[in-house]
């Protein structure tokens, strides 16, 4: 049973000739500058923007992050970007930090695609989280390695992730770093940057119907890499277990001092989504497991099995948000470049 209905929607559209990929049909974040929309697609290693058109949104351009980075698989290797987030004049940006496990061939037989399903890999790009200056263009904001004194920075790559290593040991999440995402393992799925604290929703795991936030503290080394620092004994983050339903994170929005979640299952299969509200989220500072009465439902979304799955949440005006989908419906997609997304409006 979804609660209400969308209030609108507002038509992206992208240029077929700015990258290979088909980014509409894979849009797996979003955020907001002013009248930019900052988009990623986790089939491509950049972002995408847009800006209002007679239309709704479009005059894409597409920046490449491996123009700004030296990310560790080349500039050309998967990110899977699956947050964005816009702190000022900062775009935050955050890889799934995941495993992924090997997708079976329909095209072989039964042996062979359980063969395909035993593959675990690991692209180095996906560890990526940092952060990019955004400076003003006559067409709008542009991600660049620098700004005057402000400047690109990401975590300093490490063989399987610095994430994962400093997750090691962990007595909630360690034993789930070895397990692919979308199998309940580690995945990464939405950002939030307030200053030098930065949150990381996690798709997985789910602990006993708990959704895990990770919350760290960042600063920026005389180097020139990010860093948290150790706030919670000798570790790097605190956690935040909030019971959202057993759901796990696809996007993380701040509103005011309240933190939005919006939520899908940590599987591979579609499932029920919501948007959740933390009240006063940015003020809890320790680890530990968020009481019923914290959280509340904002918006059960519509559940359509598998496919037009959100995995966007975009403050838009007026204090409605906007929503946008990954596998969206034929009926948001048209003329081979463009995606419909939905408007909402919060229940409290």
């Amino acid at each position: 049973m979804t609660n209400g209905k969308p209030i609108g929607q507002v038509r992206l559209t992208f240029d077929p000739d700015a990258h290979d990929e088909e980014v509409h049909l894979d849009i797996s974040t979003a955020t907001r500058h002013g009248d930019a929309l900052l988009l990623s697609c986790d089939e491509t290693a950049g972002i995408e923007r847009l800006t209002p058109d007679k239309e709704g949104w479009g005059s894409h351009a597409h920046f490449p992050l491996g123009e700004i980075f030296d990310l560790p698989d080349g500039p050309d290797g998967e990110m899977d970007i699956e947050g964005l987030a816009v702190d000022g004049d900062w775009l935050w940006i955050t890889g799934s930090q995941s495993l992924k496990r090997g997708k079976p061939d329909p095209d072989d037989d039964p042996a062979e695609r359980l063969e395909d399903m035993a593959e675990i890999k690991w692209d180095g790009n996906r560890q990526f989280l940092g952060r990019v200056p955004l400076e003003a263009g006559p067409d709008g904001p542009v991600p660049v390695r620098a700004d005057g004194p402000r400047k690109a920075s990401m975590l300093k790559p490490k063989k399987l992730g610095r994430l994962r290593k400093w997750l090691a040991g962990d007595p909630h999440l360690g034993a789930f770093l070895d397990i692919p995402s979308k199998d309940n393992g580690l995945d990464v799925e939405g950002v939030a940057a307030r200053g030098d604290r930065v949150w990381l929703g996690l798709r997985g795991p789910v602990l006993r119907g708990h959704t895990v936030i990770l919350e760290m503290r960042v600063k920026e080394t005389s180097q020139g890499w990010l860093k948290p620092r150790k706030i919670d004994g000798g570790r790097r983050y605190v956690k935040h277990l909030l019971p959202l339903g057993g759901h796990g994170v696809r996007d993380l929005a701040l509103d005011g001092d309240d933190m939005l979640v919006l939520t899908g299952t940590p599987l591979a299969s579609g499932g029920r989504s919501a948007i959740w509200r933390w009240k006063d989220g940015t003020k809890a500072r320790a680890s530990g497991v968020r009481g019923a009465g914290e959280v509340s439902l904002a918006k059960e979304l519509p559940y359509l099995g598998n496919t037009d799955n959100p995995e966007g949440l975009v403050r838009w005006q007026d204090g409605t948000w906007m929503i946008t989908h990954d596998s969206p419906e034929d009926h948001r997609i048209g003329g081979g470049c463009w995606l419909e997304a939905d408007i909402w409006a919060l229940d409290g």
